[in-house]
């Protein structure tokens, strides 16, 4: 917000007061979404075998 009026655009505060720290750059008025997954170094990792115990935690 003082970046903007820094800038000299007039910003209200009953305005900046309704303005939400969430992103929301992804959902547009046509209900279409965007996520774009990132691009992992090693790809996927393997999913884990269902007949296998799972691992023991550690205390």
């Amino acid at each position: 917000m003082a970046e903007l009026r820094a800038g000299g655009y007039e910003v209200r505060d009953e305005d900046a007061a309704r303005l939400s720290p969430f992103v929301r750059h992804h959902v547009n008025v046509l209900g279409r979404y965007s996520f774009l997954s990132p691009d992992l170094a090693g790809g996927l990792r393997p999913l884990r075998d269902p007949s296998e115990p799972d691992e023991e935690e550690i205390d």
